[in-house]
């Protein structure tokens, strides 16, 4: 995935055009009080760098080693009970450029929503939209084995773009047209990213009505979000419902 836009939301107690009031020539403008630290990309950053170096190292099982690695989400195995391959597959990526390219969207899109809503809600953001990026991932292409943290990131973007600014959403949409584009490719998991994308939106709905609404909606959407994660990964249970 490409790099994704960096300012999308509002600045807070910024003007019309997301800058604060102007300050009389000579006169040093007021200290701004420091952004707070992303502790959940930062968290996201390190397992997925730290998963991929052991597994290059041989501490773990990977696709070089021609094995499956821990964390990929493959159906059969999920159907079998690995039912943390749901989320561990956010964790694992297939190569060095694929681990690059997400880290650097976690870098310029995450840490701008992280920042944003903070990382408690952006904790449980992150968990819904790795869910729904396994459960579209399983009901589309059961069969295929896939990694990487795309699906959850596009679930981020899902759920900006309520909450984002004109100029947020038109920057936002662009990304995403290339990405679609993207997803189209071989061996990219175009059901993972509309599945990340699609469980972000209500997140982002929940969020433009205030704290208050998102933080009795979320545990809702989470559920609802295991239930057709885990509808997706029994297929042969799908007849009884």
């Amino acid at each position: 995935m490409s790099s994704g836009p960096r300012h999308i939301l509002d600045a807070p107690g910024g003007g019309p055009e997301g800058r604060g009031p102007s300050h009389s020539f000579g006169t040093p403008p007021p200290p701004q009080a420091p952004q707070p630290r992303p502790w959940v990309c930062y968290a996201i950053i390190g397992l997925c760098v730290g998963v991929f170096a052991l597994e290059e190292l041989g501490v773990l099982p990977s696709f070089s080693a021609n094995k499956l690695p821990l964390g990929a989400l493959y159906g059969p195995a999920v159907q079998a009970g690995q039912y943390w391959r749901l989320v561990a597959a956010a964790f694992e990526h297939g190569g060095i450029l694929h681990l690059a390219f997400n880290m650097s969207v976690v870098v310029t899109l995450g840490f701008t929503l992280e920042r944003g809503i903070g990382s408690l809600r952006f904790a449980g953001l992150s968990l819904v939209t790795a869910l729904g990026a396994s459960a579209f991932s399983l009901l589309f292409d059961f069969d295929k084995t896939m990694v990487g943290a795309s699906g959850m990131i596009l679930g981020w973007a899902g759920a900006m773009l309520p909450i984002a600014t004109r100029q947020g959403r038109r920057e936002l949409g662009t990304w995403l047209v290339q990405v679609a584009v993207l997803s189209l490719l071989p061996m990219v998991s175009w059901s993972g990213h509309l599945g990340g994308f699609l469980f972000g939106l209500p997140c982002g709905i929940a969020m433009r009505q205030g704290r208050r609404v998102y933080a009795l909606a979320l545990p809702i959407i989470l559920f609802l979000t295991a239930v057709v994660a885990l509808y997706a990964a029994h297929p042969e249970r799908r007849g009884a419902f």
